[in-house]
């Protein structure tokens, strides 16, 4: 049987029960000889201890194999825990290359980065990484791409053997990569000896890291982006106070908030801006920037238009529908589309109208004061656009949006003529029902603009 035994940082407070008794059983111990210092008063009279340098963790494992295979009880030490950068790979490793039945158990300890962690406070509050600066077994190429993945990733950085009197450039090496990625101001603390009389810690930053303050007893803690140093602490949030939104609402608020942050370049006024915004959300598309067209206030004055109690007007049930009932209830609006009425059909069959002309036509009659909304049908716009321009009829808006490839463009252009009449449109072919409901939506909400 062959436990490998991670003892901690060395202080006995820092050894777990499990690792003290597999110890306290052993009839052979083996390991570094300077940890042994450490657990002396836990070994057994007439115990066979077999201490090695630091190079040899190879023949170690060979040694504990020899004894095991003799039935022998060996424990072989290192410090932290032992399946981190420790003997635990290395006895597996060798007791499978070798197709051996011997049985092996890793018993663990507080390594030398969670030890870390403990004594700087908070910093291992989120993701987080160790990498070990050794280049004896692992190319510095691949080394260097951890620390770049590392970097880029944003995690909290442990580092191994970070420093020795023949490897003296890598942390240097390091250090110029993560400036690379992070600001010269992110925290870092120098842990020395943990867990031992000798231990001392220097919090510091990336920027004025001395490298040559370190050595092969420190390890390295390099905070992320959101570490901050608060009484000698150093605290990596976990985002408990910036939780994701959860309420409709509150995701619909995070939403516009990632729009205006990543918006494009523009230069609408403020109401304009809003509605623009609106369609982004509706279509996750930042081009609509673009493609949204307002006369002068028209968001303003719909806003205030809607907030009386204003009728609207839609060419079609679907923008009916996506105009948010909430905002409808709360000011008391009416939402007409009279695109199935039998009187509208009366109308198309007669005049050779399509359902939604013959709709909005009939609506002109009955509604003239109203918000003209068209999300669908170009010849319900151009039938409104052609009234109001020839004076029959003077409402309080129109909203232009329909989308496709017949009198499309023609009948945006004629919007665009009207000179007194506020009107917002989708240029282009596109559009459709959804962005329609969307600008209603803007003017209703236009106070909202001022919370993002």
């Amino acid at each position: 049987m062959i436990k490998v035994v991670g003892l901690g940082p060395g202080h006995v407070d820092y050894m777990i029960p499990m690792a003290t008794k597999a110890i306290t059983e052993a009839t052979v111990v083996i390991g570094y000889h300077y940890y042994f210092q450490f657990i002396n008063h836990l070994i057994q009279e007439d115990v066979l201890c077999i201490g090695k340098e630091l190079s040899e963790e190879e023949k170690r494992a060979e040694i504990a194999i020899k004894h095991a295979s003799e039935g022998e009880n060996v424990v072989v030490i290192g410090s932290g825990d032992a399946g981190i950068y420790a003997m635990a790979s290395i006895v597996y490793q060798k007791v499978a290359e070798q197709e051996l039945d011997i049985p092996v158990e890793t018993v663990p300890g507080i390594s030398a980065f969670v030890t870390a962690g403990s004594k700087l406070g908070a910093i291992l509050g989120h993701d987080f990484c160790c990498i070990s600066l050794s280049d004896l077994m692992t190319p510095w190429t691949t080394i260097e791409k951890r620390i770049h993945a590392a970097a880029a990733g944003d995690f909290v950085t442990g580092l191994y053997n970070p420093k020795s009197k023949k490897r003296y450039w890598q942390l240097q090496a390091l250090k110029d990569t993560y400036l690379q990625y992070r600001s010269p101001m992110t925290p870092v603390a120098i842990c020395k000896q943990l867990g031992r009389s000798e231990e001392t810690i220097k919090i510091t930053t990336l920027g004025t890291l001395n490298v040559e303050d370190v050595d092969m007893f420190c390890v390295v803690m390099i905070g992320n982006s959101q570490t901050f140093e608060y009484k000698n602490n150093l605290i990596t949030p976990r985002g408990y106070l910036n939780r994701k939104p959860e309420t409709g609402e509150e995701i619909q608020q995070a939403s516009f908030k990632e729009i205006l942050q990543n918006i494009p370049s523009n230069t609408l006024p403020k109401d304009a801006l809003w509605a623009a915004i609106r369609c982004i959300h509706t279509s996750g598309d930042f081009a609509y920037i673009h493609y949204i067209k307002t006369s002068n206030d028209a968001i303003t004055k719909w806003h205030k238009y809607l907030k009386n109690g204003g009728t609207i007007v839609t060419d079609v049930t679907m923008v009916q529908a996506g105009i948010t009932k909430s905002f409808t209830a709360k000011y008391g609006n009416e939402v007409v589309c009279l695109l199935n009425d039998p009187e509208a059909l009366s109308i198309a069959a007669a005049e050779g109208l399509t359902r939604s002309q013959a709709g909005i036509k009939l609506a002109a009659t009955k509604y003239p004061d109203a918000l003209f909304v068209i999300g669908n049908a170009p010849t319900a716009l151009i039938e409104i656009v052609d009234q109001v321009y020839e004076g029959k009829l003077t409402p309080a808006g129109i909203v232009g949006a329909p989308v496709g490839f017949i009198n499309v463009i023609e009948s945006k252009e004629r919007l665009k003529m009207i000179s007194k009449t506020p009107y917002a449109l989708i240029t282009e072919k596109r559009g459709g029902s959804n962005f329609a409901a969307a600008i209603v939506n803007a003017a209703f909400t236009l106070t909202e603009s001022e919370k993002i």
